[in-house]
This record gives structure tokens, C-alpha cells and sequence, in this order.
């Protein structure tokens, strides 16, 4: 049965967290602070942090910095999903990924459906693989991050989650949660 299996040894993941916007600042970023607040309490390690302008080659050159940093294993950005003209963010990392998660995309989108109705058809979610870490991008609305995070990310992140979790695809946790 799908589920968290305590009996199984938790391994914290290096997470970075870029918030991706042209109006936020350090205090006035909620949606950022909520996805540092749930990685931590989940028992993760935040590795960076940072807000960047809704630029493409700004956004490229953080993420760039960070796929090649051996500790930051999961990126998770939030805003820059939607349909505005200053939306940039899939066109900024789906050229820096190799591998496409369309089932983040889904899961998603299925779960926002519950909480947005019918603007869950607007986001432009999405997850990937760049280099050896893996980047999910969901909406800048704290309540979009709460969606992804309650029952997604969590699930995804913990090594304890069987039939499994995106910690068996990391090389540092490859031969342990496989």
C-alpha cells in the first residue's frame, strides 16, 4: 500500500528554494517563506534561498549555479506559472531540463482543482530533472504552494514513501531507497 513506511530510516534532502518574482522582497515573500517553513518542519535542509526578477536569463543563471552544487538535490521554485506577459519561468528551466516529471504536472493540477476550480487550467506547473537534481515549479500564490506542497511534495520528498520517492533517483540515496 502506497504511504510513509516508519519503519524505514527519514534522509533529509538539500533543498533550494527560488522565488521567482518582480514585485517580492524578503518580507513580502509568503510563498517562498511557506515552502522553507514546510521543507524544515519536514525535517529537510534548506541550502539557499533567494528571490530573482521574472527574467529569463536571471532565472537560468541561479538555477545554473544551484544544478551544479553536489548539496542542493531539490529545487523548488514558486511564481512566474501563469499567463501574464512577465510569466517567464517554464520557458527559463524546461531548456535547462533533460527530463520532463509530467506526473507532477497532473497530481497538480488534480489537487488544485479542489482549492482554484477551474483556474487550476492556467497554471503551468511543472517538474524536471536538470543535471542530478530534480526542480519543481509551482505558482507563486501561497495557496498554490500549500497544494503542492500538502500530500505532494511531502510525499515525494521523504525517503520513507514507498512504493517509492524521488529520493531512490538521487546518487547519494540510489542504493538505500531503491
Amino acid at each position: 500500500m502506497a504511504g510513509i513506511d516508519e519503519n524505514l530510516t527519514f534522509y533529509p534532502l538539500g533543498i533550494a528554494v527560488l522565488t521567482i518574482s518582480d514585485t517580492r522582497d524578503e518580507e513580502t515573500d509568503t510563498s517562498g517563506a511557506l515552502l522553507v517553513e514546510r521543507l524544515t518542519s519536514a525535517g529537510h535542509i534548506l541550502i539557499e534561498r533567494a528571490i530573482v526578477r521574472d527574467d529569463i536569463e536571471a532565472i537560468q543563471k541561479s538555477l545554473r549555479q544551484w544544478i551544479t552544487d553536489e548539496k542542493i538535490e531539490i529545487i523548488l521554485t514558486t511564481g512566474g506559472t501563469g499567463f501574464s506577459p512577465r510569466d517567464n519561468t517554464p520557458e527559463a528551466v524546461k531548456p535547462l531540463l533533460r527530463r520532463e516529471m509530467d506526473g507532477f504536472a497532473i497530481a497538480f493540477q488534480q489537487k488544485s482543482l479542489g482549492t482554484v476550480g477551474v483556474a487550476a487550467m492556467q497554471s503551468r506547473a511543472f517538474a524536471g530533472q536538470a543535471g542530478d537534481s530534480f526542480i519543481f515549479c509551482v505558482p507563486g500564490s501561497t495557496g498554490a504552494c500549500r497544494d503542492a506542497w500538502d500530500g505532494l511534495l511531502e510525499l515525494e520528498l521523504d525517503s520513507r514513501h514507498k512504493p517509492c520517492s524521488i529520493a531512490g533517483a538521487l546518487p547519494r540515496l540510489r542504493d538505500i531507497c531503491s
